[in-house]
């Protein structure tokens, strides 16, 4: 570690840290951007919806992928060159994204841009956790991080959002690039030339397990993004996404285990308490993921545009702040983690209760801000305890490799939720769909009342008797469609509910949680994402 200061001796404890942030939000941006406002996205590439979430797990999987090489650059290269390659690289990659139209050239750009953000958080976590002076620095970096990360899709939509709505969807990257540049500048000019980390030789760099883990992210994004969509089985190359997932897992385990370096040692998965706290880790991931049924709901059937959604959705980040101060709280004070987690997960519990018995096809905006303000403060209370709890579970030397595997289960079960929603919305789609059909009938009373109806408030607004009869059928038709979804939006969150509560109880029932001491203070930071 160097004995210089990191920062230069004239340089305010409160510009530091604000630079800090500065550069930390574009890069937490980035992640969510290309999901920013996917009808915008779809219409300026020419693609579909589900080309744009595999654009964002192609960006995930880089991130996982390169996650265990990326320290052994942190702590080769000094911090201020790291940092200024790093954000050098990022600006090209993005300024390729923002000129292209081209899909495949965009995969590989956002494959790139999630390598280089490795290195960005790295440093942003690190120069955090050396300005936070107290003994429990790390815990309320940590806590600070992944409040950051929960706001980001919210946040990244709403300041976005009029953007999309004057401007071509590329623009949003052009954008990106000039929200970079001054944090980057501002600390490159408040930071002295130091190694922030033990310096290590940039030798033995185990390339071939990377070579194998990155197809194998990719080909499992594929299947979970695609697979309801071309019907799993039917298509080839889900197939042979299969079977490349399976064939470089093995490949890629068995190389590990018997390698003197491997990339990801599999000892951490001898030790209990850490096996539990990453299915927890994915576990959360899949409740949360559940929260864009709620954003669809409110544009689907509320028929809400994107600024309105994204302007209520401050009441969430609001919650996502609460909630992470009081887990940053609560760590430092040493409540049991139990209760933490009980606590947080009975705000999930009563977020998705209170959904599903409020999903209606009229609804005042007003109604919905509590439970966002709960759902935002569960996840706050969650995130960082259950990440710290995995983290504490494992020695010092294994910690990297536990972070490393903690972004793994991150990313499946990110894609994982993805595939449930896709499955579920078309699935109870088409149940529902097809049962309020069959009921349908012409000589139906009820049927004739409401085309009536739908008829004569056309020809209230001055359209011709002809064309509000045709147009009252596809009126029609939109009403069987949100009631539909509407019907799938309760069927799915009655299953998180019950998932939620399975959880709480397993959590009940396991006593070995509170005798793991959250102790993060010896460790360099963890790999940190989304």
């Amino acid at each position: 570690m160097a004995s210089v200061p990191i920062f230069r001796s004239w340089v305010p404890q409160w510009l530091s840290r604000l630079t800090i942030v500065l550069v930390m939000l574009p890069t937490v941006m980035l992640f969510a951007l290309s999901t920013a406002n996917v009808s915008a996205a779809t219409g300026f590439y020419g693609v579909e919806p589900a080309d744009i979430q595999f654009s964002m797990l192609v960006y995930y999987s880089a991130i996982a992928a390169f996650t265990p090489l990326e320290r052994r650059f942190f702590s080769r290269i000094s911090t201020k060159e790291y940092f200024l390659l790093c954000i050098v690289l990022q600006v090209i990659i993005t300024w390729f994204v923002y000129n292209t139209r081209e899909l495949p050239i965009l995969y590989i750009c956002r494959f790139l841009q999630g390598t280089v953000n490795c290195g960005v958080t790295s440093i942003c976590l690190t120069l955090l956790f050396a300005q936070l002076k107290s003994e429990h620095a790390r815990e309320i970096g940590y806590t600070f991080f992944y409040g950051l990360i929960l706001c980001a899709s919210s946040f990244t939509s709403l300041v976005t959002a009029p953007i999309i709505d004057n401007y071509e969807y590329n623009v949003l990257y052009k954008v990106m690039i000039y929200v970079f540049v001054p944090g980057a500048v501002l600390l490159l000019l408040l930071m002295n030339r130091i190694h922030l980390v033990r310096k290590v030789p940039l030798y033995q760099l185990d390339w071939g397990s990377f070579v194998l883990y990155a197809p194998l992210l990719i080909c499992l994004g594929y299947v979970l993004t695609y697979g309801q969509q071309y019907y799993w089985m039917s298509d080839p190359a889900i197939v042979w996404s299969l079977i490349a997932v399976i064939g470089l897992g093995a490949v890629f385990v068995i190389r590990q285990v018997y390698s003197k370096r491997p990339l990801i040692h599999m000892e951490v998965f001898k030790y209990k308490n850490f096996v539990f706290g990453a299915a927890l880790v994915g576990l959360l991931y899949l409740v949360r993921g559940a929260f864009s049924v709620t954003t669809s709901y409110f544009n689907v059937v509320l028929g809400m545009d994107p600024i309105h959604i994204y302007e209520l959705f401050i009441y969430n980040i609001v919650g996502v702040v609460i909630g992470s101060l009081m887990a940053a709280r609560w760590i430092v004070k040493k409540r049991p983690t139990q209760l933490i987690w009980l606590a947080g997960f009975s705000l999930m519990l009563g977020f998705h209760t209170w959904m599903y018995f409020h999903f209606a096809t009229e609804a005042d905006a007003v109604i919905f801000i509590i439970p966002l303000i709960v759902q935002g403060a569960g996840a706050g209370l969650l995130m960082a305890p259950v990440v710290l709890f995995t983290i504490s579970s494992v020695p010092f030397e294994l910690s990297q490799s536990a972070a490393a595997v903690g972004v793994f289960v991150r990313f499946a079960f990110f894609s994982g939720s993805t595939a449930l929603i896709n499955f579920f919305s078309l699935y109870y789609a088409k149940i529902h769909g097809t049962r309020m059909s069959d009921t349908i009938t012409a000589v139906e009373p009820g049927l004739q009342s409401r085309l009536h109806t739908y008829q004569a408030a056309l020809q209230s607004r001055g359209i011709p008797a002809d064309q509000a009869a045709k147009a009252a059928t596809g009126l029609l038709s939109r009403a069987v469609q949100k009631q539909a979804f509407l019907k799938y939006a309760m069927d799915y969150y009655a299953i998180v509910s019950i998932g939620i509560l399975v959880i709480m109880l397993i959590i009940i029932m396991a006593p070995f949680i509170n005798r793991t001491i959250i102790n993060v203070r010896s460790k360099q930071p963890a790999a940190a994402t989304f």
